[in-house]
């Protein structure tokens, strides 16, 4: 706005209103906006759920191949040649010249599936809840709201959903897995795994989920942002 439009503008008792005043006016605080995207979680708390679970399941998976290969290389490092054998006949990929366990090429399609199917499931669902908010994000932008505040409160939703949803994920594939191995290999498992590997596995399944929950969140978020006012409040659901 150039000044004299800002001169042009008046409060309530007919006074000019002051250009910085507003600037104040359309502002909102990092505080606030995590605030009404806990509010919002909470109203929604089942749709929530849909993605927060599917991101759990993608997680869990990634964290579940992710740690099975470390505790396949803990085994190795202790037991040798008679380990490979072991976890060859396990369905491992072994490198016995390198003493290296990799992810088997069936694994890696099965988690890039897994995770796709995850991104196209959390775009719907967030697709949906857009179109369930047209009213609110309508008001929102007729009291002042710019697109950018719209779009920061569907970010902040959408990292707080895949923290939890990968954190989550990658707690229940990393017990799985050490359970399942367990039953193979026996407790020696927990004192052959190498914990900072595994410490490192858990922060990539996290890490993963939680930029899969903001990567589907973007294409919503930016057509809930450039929403028009007047079609988003005349919007029938």
């Amino acid at each position: 706005m150039s000044d004299a439009t800002y001169s042009a503008l008046r409060d309530a008792s007919g006074e000019p209103m002051k250009k910085n005043l507003v600037r104040r006016a359309v502002v909102l605080t990092f505080r606030k906006s995590l605030e009404i995207s806990v509010k919002n979680l909470q109203v929604r708390f089942l749709r929530s759920l849909i993605t927060i679970g599917s991101l759990v399941l993608a997680t869990a998976f990634l964290s579940f191949v992710l740690v099975n290969l470390n505790v396949a290389a803990g085994l190795m490092a202790l037991g040798g040649e008679d380990a490979a054998v072991m976890l060859t006949r396990a369905g491992f990929d072994i490198d016995e010249q390198a003493r290296t366990v990799s992810m088997s090429p069936k694994e890696r399609w099965i988690i890039i599936l897994s995770l796709l199917v995850c991104a196209v499931g959390i775009v719907n669902a967030q697709l949906m809840a857009v179109t369930e908010r047209f009213r609110e994000i309508g008001i929102m932008k007729c009291l002042g709201a710019l697109d950018s505040m719209i779009l920061r409160l569907f970010m902040l939703e959408a990292t707080m959903q895949g923290l939890t949803g990968a954190t989550l994920g990658a707690v229940f594939g990393f017990l799985f897995s050490m359970a399942v191995n367990s039953l193979r290999f026996g407790t020696q498992v927990w004192t052959t795994l190498p914990w900072s590997a595994a410490g490192l596995s858990l922060l990539i399944a996290v890490g993963v989920g939680a930029v899969l929950s903001l990567v589907g969140v973007l294409y919503p978020a930016y057509v809930a942002a450039r929403m028009r006012p007047v079609m988003a409040l005349k919007a029938e659901h």
